[in-house]
């Protein structure tokens, strides 16, 4: 459940932040000075830029949870879960940006979401905060080095 909250936080946090940024940038790119592409004026508009300061604070947020879950469960399954970020990025961009996205994007969409559900179901989830800890004592064990 810990695992859960936390990965469904990073994954909507990504793509909100990758939304926001994608808005702020678009509207600094629109600027006539700005078509010819990146340039240090440009980069200092877009620091001012509070869609890309809230990207940027949306990302840091997603890092830290994913940090988090991965200290706890498997990279294995962490990673494709956050998988789902790509169907909310698809669907915030059509919706907020008024990106066009084809039927064939939304198909591949849905794959993804098919995959991550394949992999939710495998056995290959151990939470490392449920293994026990090898006993500590001054002797070596199996697989253990002496100092």
């Amino acid at each position: 459940m810990k695992t859960a909250l936390v990965v469904g936080l990073a994954v909507v946090a990504q793509a909100v932040a990758n939304t926001l940024l994608s808005k702020g940038m678009k509207v600094i790119a629109s600027m006539p000075s700005f078509s010819d592409g990146l340039s240090p004026v440009m980069l200092a508009y877009a620091l001012k830029s509070p869609f890309i300061w809230a990207g940027i604070v949306l990302l840091i947020v997603f890092f830290a949870c994913f940090l988090s879950a991965v200290s706890w469960a498997d990279l294995s399954l962490v990673l494709p879960v956050t998988a789902l970020g790509y169907i909310l990025n698809v669907f915030t961009g059509n919706y907020f940006l008024d990106e066009p996205v084809s039927p064939a994007h939304w198909l591949g969409s849905v794959f993804i979401v098919l995959g991550v559900f394949l992999v939710s179901l495998s056995g290959a989830r151990k939470d490392k905060s449920e293994r026990p800890l090898p006993p500590e004592s001054g002797k070596p064990g199996p697989g253990r080095i002496a100092c």
